[in-house]
């Protein structure tokens, strides 16, 4: 096996056994391979591993990337997991499968137009800025009810939560929190967890978890 096989057969082991304490099932979870800043070179092993779904931070990155590897592999899963600036939402429409970052009002009506314009309909999560820190890109807890009625209203259906808890804070209070708030407001889908918690992330009902360093190893 190479390298890469190794890793991914790791992280989806631990997947398995974190999913297996909670009494559920290791299919329940997808896994995001975090390809952002790595080039083709570094991610078809993994493509070549088996690992379908794939994470990117910006729009630009992915676009110039990712069609050749598409082509390749043709059943590719593209995840945007960074920020989404509201006059890239049309590119995003097209290129990607789920958008994680759906934070805002103004976000909120340049994608329901783009996905109208194109006729397509990525998957879409609202990412929540559990830990309310002001520094951080998310919808506060607070506004989250008002932001989901709105994008009820402009035609796109949101299907989970995303969020990233605090820095050097104890992970499981903020992925039980976004786990109530998305059992609360009726939606199916949770992307939480990343290299360092997402086996506390999966026993914690995590859906989607994003995992970079632990399938690409180390940044120099």
């Amino acid at each position: 096996m190479s390298e890469a096989a190794d890793r991914l057969a790791d992280v989806q082991t631990h997947i398995a056994d974190a999913a297996k304490r909670a009494q559920r099932r290791a299919d329940e979870v997808c896994l995001i391979a975090v390809s952002k800043t790595h080039d083709a070179e570094a991610i078809r092993p993994l493509i070549a591993a088996g690992q379908r779904h794939f994470g990117e931070n910006r729009v630009q990155e992915a676009a110039v990337k990712w069609p050749e590897l598409r082509a390749e592999a043709p059943d590719i899963v593209l995840h945007l997991i960074g920020q989404l600036q509201s006059n890239k939402a049309e590119e995003a429409v097209a290129l990607f499968d789920a958008i994680h970052s759906v934070d805002r009002s103004s976000l909120v009506q340049a994608l329901a137009k783009a996905c109208r314009k194109a006729d397509r309909h990525p998957q879409l999560f609202v990412q929540v800025n559990i830990g309310d820190e002001e520094q951080k890109g998310g919808c506060m807890v607070a506004d989250l009810p008002a932001l989901l009625a709105e994008a009820k209203d402009a035609g796109l259906t949101i299907d989970g939560l995303m969020a990233i808890p605090p820095a050097d804070i104890e992970p499981a209070p903020y992925f039980a929190l976004l786990d109530e708030l998305a059992e609360r407001h009726g939606l199916p889908l949770r992307s939480m967890g990343m290299s360092s918690d997402y086996e506390t992330a999966v026993m914690l009902g995590a859906t989607h978890v994003r995992v970079g360093t632990a399938l690409f190893g180390a940044r120099d």
